[in-house]
């Protein structure tokens, strides 16, 4: 038979994050690499959303979301950030961020357009552009300083990369997988370079709540002459520590949101009704329970970073999200994808090789990447296993 798969995509196979928890599973290992809490979220979000499918929320709901999602969404964006968004046009609910991501990039791209991105990426971003015949234009984050640095762009390699057929630049803060919170002078830079090009920002917010040590996550939307021309996107999963829900919403102009939405209808339509009753309750109610989250994410953080400094790993300083990144090269090692491989073997823990969110691999290949919103527990029973490794 011949090759079915359309050749932009042939590139892609099976996410590293559903090969590397197979592993882990396959192996016995602890997982480490794909993530996702191994605790739940509220307990009266979970009553919610058990209380809208016994109570016959289960048929489908208005295209664009609930509206009482829609309302919660915008009324957090207002209190949260000072943006007004009308819920009615300018809020529209997704089968979680990764959905909003394509809809948006499916929705804004012809083919050949480029978009501007930065790289480590996720890698559904890079899916997405190919899906809709564009163009990446990578810049790297790299890291500055010493022990606990952070990643950071060069402007200049950013003004480079857009080009004539720059449609738009892909910004993701807090970073996944680098842990770095974009400041507000680097966002001044990307949003001077769209207002000056004409360019739409898409943004990936997915971990606004999840900062760090006073680092202060800035939308891009907030910046002068932004709010026009960016679509932002966040989700439940990573706020509520409920991933498997896959609720999201973008959030923009009527006329890019309505973009997404002519796409999106015929993608996934609409997300679960009684899920989403439950989050706009929860956005509304469960500001005290986000924050205890994060509290508790950053002594996570801090505990498997000293555990990883131990075990022979140079760790990068994580400002957001669930992730740490390390270099294993103090460990005598130099290919994070072949050590992604062995590690089970080697001591029974799996991570995520960084490379694979680079087009320029050799770029990520001395990085791995482990996620700390596990239980206390099980990252003192990682790090006395990753320990084997200086021996």
């Amino acid at each position: 038979m011949t090759q079915r798969l359309v050749s932009r995509m042939r590139g892609f196979g099976t996410t590293i994050f559903a090969e590397m928890s197979a592993l882990a599973e396959r192996t016995g290992a602890i997982n480490l690499g794909q993530g996702f809490p191994d605790t739940d979220g509220p307990p009266a979000l979970l009553a919610r959303a058990a209380e809208g499918i016994t109570g016959g929320v289960n048929q489908y709901p208005p295209g664009p979301g609930t509206p009482e999602l829609r309302r919660a969404v915008a009324a957090a964006r207002r209190e949260r950030y000072g943006l007004d968004y009308d819920p009615a046009s300018e809020v529209y609910v997704t089968v979680g961020a990764t959905a909003g991501i394509a809809a948006a990039i499916l929705a804004i791209t012809e083919p050949g357009d480029e978009i501007v991105l930065f790289e480590p990426m996720y890698d559904s971003y890079a899916a997405a552009i190919a899906m809709a015949g564009g163009v990446r234009r990578p810049v790297t984050l790299r890291p500055r300083g010493g022990e606990g640095g952070r990643f950071a762009f060069d402007p200049e390699e950013l003004r480079a990369a857009v080009g004539p057929r720059t449609r738009a630049v892909l910004v993701n803060s807090p970073h996944n997988p680098t842990g770095t919170v974009l400041t507000a002078a680097e966002l001044a830079v990307i949003a001077q370079l769209c207002r000056e090009h004409d360019l739409v920002a898409v943004t990936d917010e997915v971990y606004e709540y999840l900062t760090y040590d006073g680092a202060e996550h800035v939308p891009l939307a907030t910046l002068p002459g932004m709010r026009e021309r960016t679509l932002a996107i966040s989700s439940t999963g990573k706020t509520f520590s409920v991933t498997g829900w896959k609720t999201g919403w973008v959030m923009g102009p009527p006329e890019l949101v309505d973009a997404v939405r002519t796409v999106n209808q015929f993608l996934t339509y609409t997300a679960n009704p009684a899920l989403q009753l439950a989050v706009a309750e929860a956005l509304e109610t469960q500001e005290d329970w986000i924050a205890r989250l994060a509290t508790g994410l950053a002594a996570k953080r801090d505990r498997l970073s000293a555990g990883l400094r131990e075990a022979g790993f140079r760790v990068f300083g994580t400002q957001g999200t669930y992730f740490v990144l390390t270099d294993i090269r103090p460990l005598g090692f130099d290919d994070g994808l072949a050590l992604a491989h062995r590690l089970p073997e080697l001591c029974g823990v799996v991570g995520v090789p960084a490379q694979v969110f680079y087009d320029d691999a050799e770029e990520g290949r001395p990085y791995l990447r482990f996620a700390f919103c596990k239980r206390d527990e099980v990252i003192d029973d990682a790090v006395a296993r990753l320990a084997r490794l200086r021996s």
